[in-house]
């Protein structure tokens, strides 16, 4: 893995930083600690720190030298997840049911590596903000720093955002133009009945029977409504429905998570499944309740950056470990709010340390410290290839 010297020469302290974050994890908006600690880094190397922008987050502004008007954003998330650690590295979390299960401990050290090492240098000629964001695990603090108007204070021609992968090998990097991750849409609805006793069911409406109807009829959504070249997901994840068994509940609960890349069959599955449920209302007299969460939007890499983002990871990875069209994922990112409001990529940093290592969400995941030089170096090589000084 070619690394920046200058990086490789502090390691060990950006190893501590991470197992640091690791062992005191906080959650979505609550990363007073995490946010304290990023601050503190970025004053000690003369780095302009703006905080309090959704709520924890906090923007890190370092100029170059010359007089360019250039600018970049690079994002790192900071929060863990709501959920316990049974992995038992010597820096475990100290904190019961959190844990830094996705890597955005390693994401933060590495920006913070890359910060480090520009604040030193300047070998570039622009502005650098380094974007150190709360709550991307549900609580969409990607989209409450561009609502807050994080890019209204601090002027990006570009943003660039990176997430370990550890089905990937380490050092790999990976990315692809257009849809990288897709939307996150959850639908919770709720059939109004008629309850009754079991062994009079002719005298009710039986929520349950209707709910298992309209489970199939969801399924068709994707088999029979949505272009086959085209990818969704439609998950009935939550059915919840009765109290006792010789009673026939007056209620029951669904709730299904959507994923799609297509604005256009995102908003197609939404409308199939209000129709249906229309029909279902009719056909049982029932009635139901639909709570429609439009999530995060679908992780839309630009083009031109994209493009880019490859041709950097030339110059710090080889040939081998680059991969430039790798597949879309199903999962969902709420980095997608920036790249809406400003060109960008977001890419895939590989992380793997065997065949066989826990995955995203696991709750025995550890990011592997090996690739923190290398993520620091390629934000550096960004930076010094986006904002190069004339020569």
């Amino acid at each position: 893995m070619p690394i920046y010297n200058r990086i490789a020469d502090f390691q060990d302290e950006l190893i501590a930083t991470r197992q640091d974050i690791h062992e005191n994890p906080e959650l979505g908006f609550e990363e007073n600690r995490t946010s304290d600690l990023v601050a503190k880094q970025l004053e000690s190397w003369g780095i302009e720190v703006h905080r309090g922008i959704a709520k924890t987050g906090l923007v890190g502004v370092l100029r170059g030298t010359g007089d360019s008007s250039r600018s970049i954003g690079i994002r790192a998330d900071m929060d863990a997840l709501p959920m316990s650690e049974e992995g038992n590295p010597t820096y475990k979390s100290k904190n019961d049911g959190k844990m830094h299960a996705c890597g955005h401990d390693g994401h933060t050290t590495m920006l913070l590596g890359a910060a480090r090492y520009l604040a030193e240098t300047k070998n570039f000629d622009g502005t650098v903000n380094f974007i150190f964001q709360p709550a991307e695990e549900g609580g969409g603090g990607g989209r409450v720093m561009v609502e807050e108007g994080v890019f209204d204070r601090f002027q990006c021609d570009t943003v660039w955002g990176m997430h370990n992968d550890p089905n990937l090998p380490a050092g790999t990097i990976a990315t692809r133009p257009g849809p990288l991750m897709a939307a996150v849409d959850t639908v919770k609805i709720t059939i109004n009945a008629v309850g009754c006793h079991a062994a009079y069911p002719h005298i009710g409406i039986d929520p349950i029977a209707v709910a298992v109807q309209l489970y199939t009829a969801m399924q068709t959504i994707v088999a029979r409504n949505v272009d086959p070249i085209k990818s969704a997901v439609v998950s009935v994840t939550m059915f919840h429905a009765g109290s006792a068994s010789n009673v026939i509940a007056s209620s029951s609960e669904l709730t299904a998570s959507i994923r799609t890349f297509d604005p256009e069959i995102r908003k197609l599955i939404e409308d199939r499944i209000r129709e249906i449920c229309k029909g279902m209302e009719a056909a049982h007299n029932v009635t139901i309740d639909i709570n429609y969460d439009n999530g995060y939007p679908a992780t839309i890499n630009h083009a031109k950056e994209a493009s880019e983002a490859i041709d950097i990871a030339r110059g710090v990875v080889d040939e081998s470990m680059i991969n430039d069209d790798i597949a879309p994922v199903m999962g969902g990112e709420d980095f997608s709010y920036m790249l809406e409001a400003r060109p960008g990529a977001f890419l895939w940093i590989g992380s793997g340390k065997t065949d066989n290592d826990p995955g995203l969400h696991h709750p025995e995941y550890d990011f592997n410290d090996e690739v923190l030089t290398l993520g620091s170096s390629y934000w550096a090589k960004l930076v010094e290839t986006r904002l190069a000084k004339a020569s």
